[in-house]
């Protein structure tokens, strides 16, 4: 897949489409569970670089976000979170050698995944809102508002990649209101991965604190709909065919060798492609640029990483991923007037609302969606839309 990949503005600028959903939790992880950060970093970098490099898209590394948000949130410790990783990279190598991936996928139907994806759409909304573009007060929200303004002119023409403008804005807020580049300097240093052996108690606790939660996640939105958004976003690149089960021996490969380096469990996401293709990302140019960034940050600013990463001020994020969210929930539209509109619309506003709700999103989303195909005529529920 090498000769497809690109390395130009647009790809540079389509790199930073993401960084708005995997760089708070990265942050937030390696903070409370005190990880790392050269490992986290290079590891997480090096997953980029290699995931562009196998698919030849922007496929897109995330931190696992059920399990982010768990260990953030309980303060749960780097050794349950690397055993853990293991766990649900060993879980995802059995569902897609013994065909259960597979089979998971063809009986979700596609008005069921769509929901999953405006549900995730719409936490996405709602998280850029709430803890990005409102909690810096009023530069922040002025800031967020001169964002908005570059995207959405720059969207109009396709000189400009918007995203390269948007992260030179947040660049040159940081250096006059943030950074210390003298603590920076100060702070340079050479860091390499840990080796760790995570141990069967931490994999057993690993898995059932953290990978059974996770899972349900993972298989809608990681696997099947991220297999769906690759069709969606690059109908005419996707060559070999990108298959739920291609997906799934990477997210699996990629979880059983990250802890083993003390890289934190990672997966796709179709809210990355999203995100990326909304920036002008088209190959996996934009994920080797965007690994490297990540590979320095943990090779050389390790030590001092919580200032360089305030080089993205949180309204910068913010509107990075109000538009990843915008790019997600605009794929729903080719089911917009069809009769089980309402099914997408019942599984996105469970998986926006509730405890576990990509889960239960899912399986309420299949029972009306096989109820209506089973109890009602056809002409009759188009005659009702």
């Amino acid at each position: 897949m090498i000769k497809h990949l690109k390395f130009n503005i647009n790809e540079l600028a389509g790199c930073f489409g993401d960084i708005g959903t995997s760089l708070p939790l990265i942050i937030g992880m390696t903070l409370v569970a005190k990880l790392d950060p050269a490992s986290i970093f290079i590891m997480f970098g090096a997953m980029q670089i290699a995931m562009g490099i196998y698919y030849g898209l922007p496929m897109p590394i995330q931190p696992l976000k059920a399990m982010a948000a768990m260990v953030i949130a309980l303060k749960i410790s780097g050794d349950v979170l690397f055993g853990a990783g293991l766990a649900i990279g060993f879980s995802m190598l059995i569902l897609t050698v013994t065909g259960a991936l597979d089979w998971i996928a063809r009986v979700i139907p596609h008005c069921v995944i769509r929901g999953v994806q405006v549900g995730l759409g719409a936490s996405l909304a709602f998280l850029a809102l709430k803890n990005y573009i409102f909690t810096q007060g009023e530069i922040g929200i002025a800031l967020a508002l001169v964002g908005f303004v570059i995207v959405i002119v720059c969207a109009r023409q396709s000189r400009v990649p918007g995203g390269l403008l948007l992260v030179g804005v947040g660049v040159i807020f940081a250096l006059f209101f943030k950074l210390k580049l003298g603590v920076i300097v100060s702070g340079i240093g050479f860091a390499l991965p840990k080796i760790h052996i995570p141990s069967l108690s931490n994999i057993a606790t690993g898995f059932f604190v953290l990978a059974l939660p996770q899972l349900p996640l993972s298989i809608s939105n990681s696997i099947v709909a991220t297999q769906k958004a690759v069709n969606d976003f690059f109908p005419n690149q996707n060559e070999p065919k990108v298959t739920v089960k291609k997906i799934g021996f990477t997210y699996s490969l990629l979880n059983l060798l990250a802890p083993l380096m003390s890289g934190i469990p990672v997966c796709h996401g179709c809210g990355g492609i999203a995100g990326y293709y909304a920036f002008g990302a088209r190959t996996g140019g934009s994920t080797v640029i965007i690994g490297t960034m990540y590979i320095l940050i943990g090779l050389v600013f390790s030590q001092v990483f919580s200032y360089v990463v305030e080089v993205f001020p949180l309204p910068i994020l913010g509107v990075t991923l109000f538009f990843e969210a915008i790019a997600l929930m605009r794929l729903a539209k080719d089911i917009a007037k069809t009769p089980y509109f309402s099914v997408t619309l019942l599984v996105a506003l469970i998986a926006f609302t509730c405890p576990q709700g990509y889960l239960l999103g899912i399986l309420a989303g299949m029972v009306l969606y096989y109820c209506l195909q089973r109890f009602l005529v056809k002409d009759l529920l188009v005659k009702w839309y």
